[in-house]
């Protein structure tokens, strides 16, 4: 079966929805910018409505040890979501004992990685458009015939544009062991319908 990771969770409502409706994992995102961020204090809050369920997962871009320590001071994070260059990833890795994916723009097969790099997993989307202000989460799709003969090196998720509607496209195209969805599940920026959320969940058990 499919897993399938809500990112950009921020509200109860969404929190809840995702819970509810059987998400292996939840995405909190720590970059500013986005409108989908949260604080610390905010995530664990957020965290502590719902003992056990899905693994939490933090999103960081381009983070100081010390923006990675503020949040795990007061929040267990069971996977770090990591926009950064693979040695940077294996040395987060290292300095914090916490399972590391790290996401991967694609817009050719050479993009794709033939080694794992010293991460547990990799995050697998289309490149930011020039001009975007965040890395990802910018609902593009991924040309999925990009992946076709690609030796996954390790655990891998899709994401780039996924919806409700294209999911279940998607994991056949692909056989993607997990799908990532945030904007996709949104009514408006940055704000998740519990819906889109139990609708994207359904079909990706397809």
């Amino acid at each position: 079966m499919t897993a399938v990771k809500i990112c950009g969770l921020n509200d109860p409502a969404g929190f809840d929805a995702a819970v509810g409706a059987g998400a292996e994992y939840i995405g909190l995102n720590f970059f500013p910018p986005s409108p989908r961020a949260v604080t610390p204090a905010q995530a664990a809050v957020l965290s502590a409505r719902h003992l056990g369920g899905p693994q939490r997962v933090g999103l960081f871009v381009d983070p100081t040890d010390g923006e990675i320590e503020a949040v795990l001071a007061v929040l267990k994070l069971d996977l770090l979501q990591l926009y950064v260059t693979a040695e940077r990833a294996a040395e987060i890795r290292a300095r914090f004992g916490v399972p590391v994916w790290r996401a991967v723009g694609v817009t050719a097969p050479a993009d794709l990685p033939a080694h794992a790099g010293g991460v547990d997993g990799l995050l697998i989307e289309p490149k930011a458009p020039p001009g975007a202000t965040r890395p990802g989460g910018n609902a593009i799709g991924l040309d999925w015939s990009l992946l076709h003969g690609w030796r996954a090196p390790c655990d891998w998720a899709l994401a780039g544009g996924l919806t409700p509607d294209n999911v279940a496209a998607a994991i056949r195209a692909t056989g993607a062991p997990c799908v990532d969805v945030s904007s996709g599940v949104e009514r408006a920026r940055g704000v998740k319908d519990p819906a889109l959320i139990a609708a994207f969940i359904a079909a990706a058990r397809q």
